[in-house]
């Protein structure tokens, strides 16, 4: 494989992220700090080193957040839902108790309704089901590749890291394929809603208080429910097994029916967290083998390593860089007092580049075992109900191409996504020459 001259040297790569940042200069409020690629990576390394659990403080009307970067508080914190609730938002933005019972979705949920929201689907995303679709899954692999590996320089990110996982969301969904481009489209606009390229409204401006009460402040949230309120009419009543068909035909464990509210914004998860986190994983996986040539050599002399090279794929991209939780009591975390009320952000992916948990973090390794990253959760009550969904797709996309690719080069810039809360990229120009 050939790394193009424009191309970073690895080493360098590494490098950088490890050079030391004041710790003055340390602030993850900063969207602009995320576009780069370096920088949030410095400042991780910054905090785990000279402040683990860190006060951040953020631009009004917020209030600041611990920022919590080594692997092990993280941890903690994801486990313990009794004294780091999930209920006050998942994200940086403080809200109050209307916007809490108009945006809350399985997200923002504990305990015994957490539990009975997520059964509803648990089986859809197990491992029975999710085996039965290894014939489809290769099936659509190949379709995606064969159309952007024919046109021999073509942007990866639209081509077929968003492609495909949309198309697996559209038979999880049972919607025409024709409606994929929509779906990929709402998701860029309600995710990346800090980011001009993408969003109706940035969420720092005036305008978002008008649409205070939607997920992400997103205008782009009233087409999804629009969309996924029809689909519920279309098969409230029915027998299918498609995930709209559960939401709107059967109870919950806890014995309370979904309501209106309920459904929209469980829909709109689907269609958001159905989408973006595998999609970002697999161009930052191939931007990596794009980088480290030698390690996508490896997988092309030994395809045996690719289904352990997905969870280092998960580990070096961290699609989300953060989750938050709040203090629901006094607490102590990292040597720090913690008081009731206090945001507490974990920073999952400074976990997955701590030097306590991962020998040489920022080396990029297919082999690398006991990969225990946190890219899904750990422990957590939490744990990403379609993990086993994202590892499947990334695991079969990765058989199918390696064997295909005789050369492939970088093209162009890479953009990243303006946002500390997804780690994505825009664009990701590649040509490609077949085996």
């Amino acid at each position: 494989m050939t790394q193009p001259p424009s191309q970073p040297d690895p080493q360098a790569i590494a490098d950088a992220v490890r050079e030391p940042l004041p710790l003055a200069q340390v602030d993850l409020a900063d969207l602009d700090h995320f576009t780069d690629g370096v920088t949030p990576w410095r400042m991780f390394h910054t905090l785990r080193h000279a402040d683990p659990v860190h006060w951040q403080p953020e631009p009004a009307p917020n209030a600041g957040f611990w920022a919590v970067t080594r692997h092990a508080d993280i941890a903690r914190v994801d486990r313990d839902a009794e004294t780091f609730t999930s209920t006050k938002f998942v994200n940086l933005e403080e809200v109050d108790e209307d916007q809490i019972k108009r945006r809350a979705s399985l997200l923002e949920l504990d305990g015994v309704r957490h539990r009975a929201l997520r059964s509803l689907l648990q089986r859809q995303f197990g491992a029975r089901v999710i085996n039965s679709y290894t014939d489809f899954l290769r099936g659509l692999t190949a379709t995606t590749l064969d159309a952007a590996l024919a046109k021999g320089s073509f942007d990866f990110v639209k081509e077929v890291s968003a492609d495909f996982p949309i198309n697996v969301l559209a038979r999880l969904l049972d919607v025409p394929p024709e409606d994929n481009q929509q779906l990929i489209n709402w998701g860029n606009r309600i995710i990346g809603h800090t980011d001009p390229d993408y969003a109706d409204v940035l969420l720092d401006s005036e305008e978002s208080e008008r649409y205070r009460d939607l997920p992400f402040r997103s205008p782009a949230s009233l087409e999804v429910f629009a969309y996924g309120r029809e689909l519920a009419r279309q098969r409230r009543g029915g027998d299918a097994g498609d995930l709209v068909s559960k939401l709107v035909n059967e109870v919950p464990r806890d014995g309370v029916p979904l309501s209106d509210t309920d459904f929209d914004n469980y829909f709109l998860l689907l269609v958001v967290a159905g989408n973006e986190t595998t999609r970002h994983t697999i161009s930052h996986a191939m931007l990596a083998l794009l980088q480290h040539p030698d390690q996508l050599a490896r997988l092309r002399d030994d395809p045996a390593l690719i289904p352990g090279a997905v969870e280092e794929f998960l580990r070096w991209a961290s699609p989300v860089y953060h989750f938050r939780r709040t203090a629901t009591r006094d607490t102590e975390l990292g040597g720090k007092r913690i008081k009731e009320g206090d945001k507490v952000v974990m920073w999952f992916a400074s976990g997955n580049r701590d030097e306590e948990v991962f020998p040489d973090p920022y080396r990029f390794d297919v082999a690398r075992r006991d990969n225990d990253h946190l890219t899904f959760g750990k422990g957590s009550p939490h744990l990403c109900l379609g993990n086993l969904l994202a590892r499947t797709e990334i695991r079969i996309l990765f058989e199918e191409l390696v064997p295909r690719l005789a050369d492939i080069r970088l093209t162009g810039e890479v953009p990243r996504v303006r946002s500390n809360f997804v780690n994505g990229i825009k664009h990701l120009p590649v040509e490609v020459t077949l085996a």
